[in-house]
């Protein structure tokens, strides 16, 4: 579905919003919001409750797991996408590593996007049964 709108592209080519249509991923882009943080922001922290969904449009944040570097993520990279539907712990840390612009989707406008738009749960649903089916192991032969 490439669109003429690159920040459409982007929340589309999230797995989570995979199913979605044209119109579900416009109307989900309006809730959105464009951030800029500043070098050392923290975006989410280790073990702490969370909902926050965030796009990176700009920069890089860094991905640690108890004090560690495990990842970074620059421009089209995406994190806290299941805290969307679970608000539970964070399993890392996100740090600004100097100055980044994100587009942010908070829990009550996710829950504004499924009360307006029925069909996106059971798509979004679907999608998140295909990961757990992925990562379930076959029978042998």
């Amino acid at each position: 579905m490439p669109s003429t709108d690159p920040k459409l592209d982007l929340i589309a080519a999230v797995p989570l919003f995979s199913g979605l249509n044209r119109r579900e991923v416009e109307f989900l882009g309006k809730l959105m919001d464009e951030v800029d943080v500043s070098d050392g922001k923290v975006l989410t922290r280790e073990g702490a409750t969370g909902g926050e969904f965030f796009i990176v449009l700009e920069g890089t944040v860094r991905i640690e797991r108890g004090g560690s570097e495990i990842n970074r993520l620059g421009e089209g990279d995406f994190l806290g996408e299941i805290a969307l539907i679970d608000q539970g712990k964070r399993t890392a840390t996100a740090i600004a590593d100097g100055p980044v612009r994100l587009m942010v989707l908070t829990t009550s406008g996710f829950a504004s996007m499924l009360s307006q738009n029925p069909g996106v749960e059971s798509k979004i649903l679907r999608v998140l049964a295909k990961r757990v089916r992925d990562l379930q192991p076959t029978a042998p032969d």
